[in-house]
């Protein structure tokens, strides 16, 4: 049976993303799968596909309110192939720090390689291809060179791809995953199980800390959170009383834009910003729960010391103009 293929520029990643998302949310047409890559500067092609024609009509009117930024649509009849085959040979081994995530039709020419993580294309989000998963696995790769984690939590696990990359180079340490998606956990699971680390990977079914496993207060020294910036800022109490004083937390799922929100509600709560790198638009941030939340520095040159300061002046001004009364109590 043929596909249809549905295809159009984007210019700018804001506008792709908002493209893509749209057309995934739609229930007519429904569409099969929706991609979004990077096709030049600045620039994105979106490509939907459907098992029975489109109407390029329906398509147009969903897409009129982000008419801007979008190029005009294409609609092609694809061969009948198997795509599966053919979309996991076109996914080449994705080199991240020391890891190299790939799928089984890599296996052969990746070979035993202890940070080798392999990970097949699939309905859970993480094989190492998005920008937001590779700087999330070259943040773990950094910070493990240096220091040493017992007890790690994968919040919004997806594959399982980030729980077992920790796994790998902290053999002494526990690892939670953790993915509100029924399908998600079971594959990060199987992951888990297929990496060689499903003793120490535990997955287990959870909207963010709504599970007696992550009730204790300090019980994590590393908290990995590849979600979205909405909740990454909702989460931010949780993560802090779930990270021990000097825990580290690596965001990730961040817009270059979106960086300075997430930044300030960490830091607001006690957090200190440690390291942060960008690709393709995205941006991870690697922050440190300090012992407790920093006390604002005195302002002494600053506006809201100047108005106190004048508050006060004001007050002693007003005191020396008071005239003297005496008081006279009745009766007395």
């Amino acid at each position: 049976m043929p596909l249809y293929k549905l295809s159009f520029s984007a210019f700018g990643l804001e506008a792709g993303g908002a493209a893509a998302s749209l057309l995934t949310e739609l229930a007519e047409p429904r569409a099969l799968a929706v991609t979004l890559f990077e096709d030049g500067p600045a620039r994105f092609l979106v490509e939907a596909y459907y098992e029975t024609e489109p109407s390029l009509g329906a398509v147009a009117d969903a897409l009129s309110a982000l008419r801007a930024g979008l190029g005009e649509a294409v609609l092609e009849t694809m061969p009948d192939q198997n795509w599966v085959a053919l979309s996991q040979a076109a996914l080449p081994p994705i080199a991240a720090g020391r890891f190299l995530v790939h799928g089984s039709h890599d296996r052969a020419r990746v070979g035993a390689r202890r940070t080798a993580i392999e990970i097949e294309a699939g309905e859970a989000f993480g094989t190492g291809h998005n920008a937001t998963t590779a700087l999330c696995l070259e943040a773990i790769d950094r910070l493990t060179r240096r220091r040493r984690f017992a007890r790690v939590l994968d919040l919004g696990c997806g594959t399982g791809v980030l729980a077992i990359a920790a796994a790998r180079v902290l053999p002494g340490a526990c690892v939670l995953a953790v993915d509100n998606d029924p399908l998600a956990t079971a594959i990060a699971r199987t992951n888990a199980r297929f990496n060689r680390v499903g003793r120490r990977v535990r997955v287990i079914d959870a909207s963010g800390f709504a599970h007696p496993l992550l009730r204790s207060p300090r019980a994590f020294d590393l908290v990995l959170a590849n979600l979205l910036p909405g909740p990454l800022i909702a989460l931010t109490p949780a993560i802090r009383r779930a990270l021990r004083p000097g825990g580290v937390a690596i965001l990730s799922g961040v817009l270059d834009h979106q960086a300075r929100e997430v930044d300030a509600s960490y830091c607001a709560a006690g957090f200190q910003m440690m390291a942060r790198s960008h690709r393709a638009g995205w941006t991870v941030l690697t922050v440190m729960r300090v012992a407790r939340p920093s006390r604002p520095a005195q302002d002494n040159g600053g506006t809201h010391g100047a108005l106190r300061r004048l508050g006060q002046a004001k007050r002693r001004r007003n005191a020396r103009r008071q005239p003297y009364r005496r008081w006279v109590i009745a009766g007395a």
